[in-house]
């Protein structure tokens, strides 16, 4: 579980209900059936006429995704890229073939092996970088595809929420025999434009942005495989070929370290 999600989102609908409460508002006033069904339906009916039905059933395994906590693996692969290296200079490119299979190759993304397979094939350097850079977009391009769905829904969910408050404010100037009731009423109406807007801002929008910013960071995962994959077919010194990968990588994540481990330890444990 990604606590930064579950709890953005909690901190910001808690913030949101807390300020009302002690300002003397009461929970069950912003409980409007009518207001949520104009706002949440009518969010979810405009986004399925912006996209294909396909789309929309992906919501689900997009929002879990949001939800669900993904380690960056930046470091590891450079480790073992700096392996891959070492066992090529002294055994051949050849001698990489063992490794296509590995329960190693296993914990990466699968572009790796790819581009493994490539490169113990001899594939044409010019190949190997055309093939998989065609690859990365195309995927890249898939992901924050998913992600603009989000967004088109929180561009629709505040109007959505005009939509229900003027409905309701055209049933109030519709009974004004009862002025006693105008002000309830009145407040009743604006309940669709909070959550509208509160929907788009702690929910649709957050996760687009959530989404897209997963889809940045595999880039540069991926990214670092094919540079490590380029180096590995020319045969690049181990440690030129670490300096090099390290440049994809902020400096706090060169600092990271999930495995406890020194950037030898992989060559020393497959020796």
């Amino acid at each position: 579980m990604d606590l930064a999600t579950l709890l953005g989102i909690i901190i910001g609908v808690g913030s949101v209900i807390f300020a009302f409460i002690i300002e003397g508002g009461t929970l069950g006033s912003l409980i409007t059936v009518s207001a949520a069904l104009i706002v949440f339906g009518g969010t979810i009916g405009a986004t399925m006429v912006s996209y294909s039905m396909k789309d929309m059933l992906k919501l689900p395994r997009l929002i879990a995704v949001a939800f669900k906590e993904e380690k960056e693996h930046h470091n590891e692969i450079i480790k073992y890229f700096v392996y891959l290296s070492q066992k090529a200079r002294s055994e051949g490119l050849l001698s990489l073939e063992q490794e296509i299979n590995s329960e190693e190759m296993k914990n990466f993304d699968p572009i790796l092996k790819e581009c493994i397979e490539f490169v113990v094939d001899g594939a044409d350097i010019e190949l190997i970088k055309t093939t998989m850079e065609n690859k990365i977009y195309v995927e890249e391009h898939a992901q924050k595809m998913d992600a603009e769905i989000f967004e088109a829904a929180g561009g629709y969910a505040p109007t959505m929420g005009i939509i229900g408050t003027v409905m309701g404010l055209v049933h109030v100037l519709g009974n004004l025999s009862e002025p006693d009731k105008l002000g309830p009423a009145i407040a009743a109406a604006f309940i669709a434009t909070l959550y509208g807007i509160s929907s788009a801002n702690l929910f649709w929008l957050p996760i687009g942005q959530k989404l897209k910013n997963r889809a940045n960071k595999k880039r540069t995962e991926r990214e670092i495989i094919l540079e490590g994959s380029l180096s590995l077919q020319v045969g690049e010194n181990p440690k030129i070929l670490e300096k090099k990968l390290r440049t994809f990588i902020t400096d706090s994540a060169k600092k990271e370290d999930n495995t406890g481990m020194k950037d030898s330890d992989i060559a020393n444990e497959k020796a």
